[in-house]
């Protein structure tokens, strides 16, 4: 019995983390020491992560010869995110006001140490609303994988599949074949290098513990402790809703995706689990075509975590330095993190980049003040990551449902039944049964 649960990864995944805390906490420097382990295992997941929501954008696209009917999917996932996430924007901003988090803190900011977020405060300054956009279009076709930007490859992947779609019949089959070929090769690619997931989160978890130790958590553990308990707020009554009108319990799904929680937890990265949970949701009843246009759309357009985030950590910042904001630099800050969240990756650190973006356009509030959550980031990074996987999973059931491609039956037999024993080993391209 031992033996077969520690067979299952989630349950390696688990170990390594607690192992990788202990190991922090008790040698720091070994800790610190080990963060490699950690973004290598990162580096290995984005390297394949490209190619991956390429083939299965493509393949949703390709497969679909009715146009309007994708053009028609991503309009309503678009609009499922943009009302979620301004939901999520604004709970931030809320909660902040109510309890009023940092106040008291009383920050002097002439005391800071800014070089700690002058590279953050640097990027932030060069991405501007238009240049973010802009971005989206890349140099080269060859280019966006090269640079791993999600967005332009679910340009270039939109483009492919519509060219694909346009082409004769006997054109368009060979096309979708090499494609699912390479589909093939690339979920192949998935299985090998997820198994270094326990790898991973051993080494991340005790950098993080090592480098910034219990002690940064405690002592702006306001500040975290309120952003964990909006989190799971948000999911349990916004996503809980969403899910409940979609016929499954959120509850459900959250111990249906444990596993990929759990490497998420360790990694601090909701790109580490995409081939994964896009595999899952096609599971759970979800349309191939809709889990292969949603699920990559979201890891762009549907970071409830990072945007909860986003609006929490700013309000902070003004409280702890004593900046008293009007009801219009609010509403301001509520609708540039609109556009400042939007693209932001599922890696760590990205959300410290947008916020930094956010309060460039805010002076009132001294960008300086970002020095004071460099070490806690890493701890919200990881439940930013994590609400961020349980929004993009609930999106794509919802979009599912609303499109009317949600087998309803599967979803109840699949939750009700649990997650299979071997579904790290059991990844495979889209709209093919896991052999």
């Amino acid at each position: 019995m031992a033996r077969r649960w520690l067979s299952l990864l989630y349950v390696q995944v688990l170990i390594a983390i607690a192992i990788g805390v202990a190991l922090g906490a008790i040698w720091p420097e070994t800790g610190a020491a080990l963060k490699p382990l950690g973004d290598g295992f990162i580096k290995l997941i984005k390297m394949i992560i490209a190619p991956v929501v390429f083939c299965t954008v493509v393949h949703g696209i390709s497969s679909v010869r009715d146009a309007s009917k994708v053009g028609r999917v991503g309009l309503k996932a678009l609009l499922y995110f943009e009302v979620v996430s301004t939901f999520a924007l604004a709970i931030g901003l809320i909660v902040a006001k109510v309890f009023q988090t940092g106040s008291g803190f009383n920050i002097d900011v002439a005391q800071l140490d800014a070089k700690a977020i002058a590279s953050y405060a640097q990027r932030a300054q060069q991405d501007s609303v238009v240049g973010h956009f802009m971005a989206i279009i890349p140099n080269t076709f060859i280019g966006a994988f090269a640079n791993g930007d999600l967005l332009q490859v679910l340009l270039l992947a939109v483009l492919t599949g519509f060219a694909i779609n346009a082409l004769p019949e006997k054109g368009r089959l060979a096309a979708s074949h090499v494609v699912d070929g390479l589909a093939e090769i690339f979920f192949g690619v998935v299985k090998i290098v997820v198994k270094a997931a326990p790898i991973g989160a051993f080494g991340a978890m005790a950098f993080t513990i090592g480098a910034y130790g219990i002690g940064s958590l405690l002592k702006l553990g306001e500040l975290v402790a309120t952003f964990y308990l909006t989190s799971i707020a948000f999911v349990l009554i916004v996503l809980g809703t969403i899910a409940r009108l979609c016929g499954f319990s959120i509850l459900r799904f959250i111990a249906y995706i444990r596993e990929e929680l759990l490497i998420v937890l360790g990694t601090s990265s909701s790109e580490s689990v995409l081939p994964q949970i896009m595999r899952k949701l096609q599971r759970l009843g979800c349309a191939p075509q809709v889990v292969g246009l949603t699920v990559p759309l979201g890891y762009s357009f549907n970071l409830d975590g990072t945007n909860i985030y986003m609006t929490l950590a700013t309000m902070f910042l003004a409280y702890a330095t004593n900046t008293e904001l009007t009801l219009g630099q609010e509403l301001t800050i509520l609708l540039v993190a609109m556009l400042t969240s939007k693209g932001a990756s599922g890696v760590t650190g990205a959300g410290f980049v947008t916020l930094a973006a956010t309060l460039s356009v805010i002076p009132d509030i001294p960008i300086q003040a970002l020095a004071v959550l460099v070490g806690i980031d890493k701890f919200m990074s990881e439940c930013r990551a994590l609400t961020n996987l349980v929004g993009n999973g609930v999106a794509c059931v919802a979009v599912s449902a609303w499109e009317g491609e949600l087998d309803r039956t599967r979803l109840r037999q699949e939750l009700a039944q649990g997650p299979r024993s071997h579904d790290a080993e059991d990844i495979a391209p889209l709209g093919r049964p896991a052999e």
